[in-house]
């Protein structure tokens, strides 16, 4: 009898803490006298490490939110195939990187029926900005979970593409202004020349590029940067004229691509670029050998940042230069964040979800301030401090323990690839996540890279890189681009243009005869028809501005 009291005692309290807080548990469990928390998958087409199971953080945002997510990564499939591989079964996570093919298969349900409900996902984005993720049918079916800034702060961090150099390259020269693409491998040849191995007898590699599956635009878009254009991705425009360039075509991607053929028969460009996997790719960079790459920032430093920072004594950690194809050209590689939303994917409810409104309490509850503090920034005294004029700091300890790998997994929850609230935290001091605090970026950085930094009076990448307005409103142009089909012309077009730069760009920087190979490439390309695209990319473009007057 006393057992069944204390029970009922506690299934009680349990019911007045779900009544009078801010949880949505759905049930008790009398054996383990824990809350029953909501559970759902999602399936992100992209690799990545999930949080172990009994997760601190993760426990702790379960306690607010009533929920727990458990987060399936791309593994030994490319992304298209893994979607193809779902649609054909017709069976879903709740949760999955939406996008054209999936909204084409009738995979995915429209947000915007139930948004209503729920305020933090209503007013995530401007009503523009909404209107613009909306499909054929007038509904919306996924959230962007990038670059939504809501009270713009100060910049630290380049998370996109950009020429990176080892931090001991550039002291060996005394840290030189190294601003065209011919000056970065000219000064990569020279120190190969003088220093052909690490401390540990290794052979350094001069520069790698990633080739591997859509990951390939490392290889192919670098012309539009070095040209002055910002990432527009699949195209340039002309903000003077309003008028969509093309790119590949240009004298400064054959005058690139030609410097690539010239420096990987020079031996500076790893031969393994152009067939290696992802995995390899980054396990390489991680052993500290590769002097240079163009990278975008994220693909690489969250996997092989520990490993370069307990070599920062030999100088391996990385840094952006602000490099274009000729002197006097006025680089874009950074544009301030808000800027450049991705519609074209973004988080999305499957038709498998048996909780519909549930799963969406969870995404709109992981917008929620306390929720999104523990998400980035971790526990108070534990994973951060706070001083006395309220900014948060960490300390060396704190530090060093998010660089822990296997720390990370059993304390960090981010839910990553969930929508986040970018720019500055509601107490509008503080940023959002630890590496946009300017203070803390800096003092994070390994002690090569601050040294570095310093040496050409910068505290953060985008010092160096150089800070950059939104272009116009139609940027940026490539949403539009990954929203096409192929059941339109334009983007069947699209899809044999990706294919023929991902069979013939590596031909064409291992060639013995250059001006050959790009003839043979050039011809390829123009088979594809590549105007039916840009035709209907400057539609597009026109559409944008003419909603905007």
């Amino acid at each position: 009898m006393k057992k069944r009291l204390m029970e009922c005692m506690l299934l009680l309290a349990a019911c007045f803490f779900v009544i009078f807080s801010a949880n949505r548990y759905t049930g008790y469990d009398l054996r383990t006298k824990k809350p029953e928390y909501r559970e759902y998958t999602a399936f992100f087409t992209v690799p990545g490490i999930s949080p172990e199971d009994d997760n601190e953080i993760m426990e702790k945002i379960a306690e607010l939110t009533g929920a727990k997510c458990r987060e399936i990564w791309l593994s030994g499939q490319t992304a298209d195939a893994a979607i193809a591989s779902c649609i054909a079964g017709g069976e879903y996570p709740d949760f999955i990187s939406g996008s054209a093919a999936l909204y084409e298969a009738g995979a995915l349900l429209p947000i915007d029926e139930y948004w209503d409900a729920y305020p933090n996902i209503r007013g995530y984005l401007e009503e523009d900005v909404w209107d613009r993720l909306r499909q054929e049918d007038g509904h919306i079916y996924w959230i962007p979970q990038f670059n939504v800034v809501h009270r713009e702060g100060a910049e630290a961090l380049h998370e996109g593409e950009a020429f990176w150099i080892q931090t001991r390259v550039l002291k060996w020269a005394g840290y030189p202004q190294i601003t065209t693409v011919q000056e970065y491998f000219s000064l990569i040849e020279a120190y190969m020349k003088e220093n052909p191995c690490m401390a540990d007898g290794e052979s350094n590699i001069p520069f790698m590029l990633l080739c591997d599956d859509w990951r390939y635009f490392c290889l192919e878009n670098p012309p539009q940067f070095l040209s002055g254009y910002p990432n527009d991705g699949c195209c340039m425009v002309d903000p003077d004229t309003l008028t969509v360039m093309d790119y590949n075509v240009t004298e400064t991607a054959k005058a690139y691509f030609a410097l690539l053929n010239q420096e990987f028969h020079a031996g500076m460009i790893a031969p393994e670029s152009f067939t290696q996997s992802y995995e390899e790719y980054l396990e390489i960079l991680a052993s500290g050998r590769v002097l240079g790459m163009v990278e975008q920032w994220w693909q690489f430093a969250y996997d092989v940042g520990e490993a370069l920072s307990r070599k920062a004594e030999e100088g391996c950690g990385y840094v952006p230069l602000p490099i274009v194809m000729e002197k006097g050209v006025k680089n874009q590689w950074h544009t301030k964040r808000g800027n450049d939303i991705n519609t074209a994917e973004g988080i999305s409810i499957t038709v498998s979800c048996k909780d519909v409104r549930g799963a969406l309490w969870f995404i709109n509850d992981l917008l929620d301030e306390k929720v999104m503090k523990l998400r980035f920034w971790g526990v108070e005294d534990v994973d951060y401090h706070k001083d006395e004029s309220g900014i948060y700091y960490k300390t060396p300890e704190q530090r060093a323990r998010a660089r822990d790998g296997a720390y990370l997994r059993r304390h960090f929850c981010y839910y990553s690839y969930f929508p986040r609230l970018e720019g500055m935290a509601a107490d509008g001091i503080n940023a959002f996540s630890a590496e946009f605090q300017p203070e803390e970026f800096y003092a994070a950085l390994p002690e090569d890279v601050r040294v570095c930094l310093t040496a050409y009076g910068c505290r953060n990448y985008v010092d160096m890189l150089g800070s950059n307005e939104q272009p116009g409103v139609w940027y940026p142009m490539y949403s539009h681009a990954k929203r096409l089909t192929q059941d339109v012309p334009a983007g069947r077009v699209y899809k044999a243009m990706e294919e023929v730069k991902q069979t013939y760009l590596p031909r064409v920087v291992l060639a013995e005869d250059f001006e050959s190979m790009w003839e043979q490439y050039m011809e390829a390309y123009s088979a594809c028809h590549p105007e039916v695209f840009f035709e209907e990319m400057q539609r597009e473009l026109d559409r944008r501005v003419e909603d905007m007057d």
